[in-house]
């Protein structure tokens, strides 16, 4: 998986030393190193960077279960409805994770249940996932 950055603005990034710090803060959100993540967003690192498949920070810190790196995330205005360029959400990786804290804390944040393509809701059907279908507020 490559996290080459997606540029905020129509110059592309080619500093590797800017690749190489992008690269580093997408493995700090894969690994749950909250503390350092958060340094770095507050330092101006943006909250919603995504990488070059569309997936954020917080999609990746949801998909492998950082609930805390999560929060912090959206402490920091990491948007939870922000969609990757396959149509998927965070809450929708966490519902087929079948991460029930995590589904918890997104729909807190004000992750939209319905976004997506395969969206939350569809995904927690066609896995089966019953208990977080009620949550979803779909069954």
């Amino acid at each position: 998986m490559s996290d080459a950055p997606t540029p905020e603005s129509d110059e592309p990034a080619h500093d590797p030393e800017v690749l190489q710090l992008a690269a580093k803060v997408f493995d700090l959100a894969r690994e749950g190193d909250t503390d350092t993540l958060a340094a770095y967003v507050d330092a101006g690192v943006p909250a919603n960077l995504t990488n070059d498949k569309g997936d954020s920070l917080l999609m990746l810190a949801a998909y492998y279960g950082r609930t805390p790196t999560v929060r912090a995330l959206v402490e920091r205005g990491a948007d939870p409805n922000r969609i990757n360029d396959r149509g998927q959400t965070p809450l929708g990786g966490a519902v087929f994770k079948d991460q029930e804290e995590m589904v918890r804390l997104l729909l807190d944040a004000g992750a939209d249940p319905a976004a997506g393509n395969p969206s939350a809701i569809d995904t927690a059907r066609m896995f089966g996932r019953h208990e977080l279908l009620k949550l979803l507020g779909a069954e």
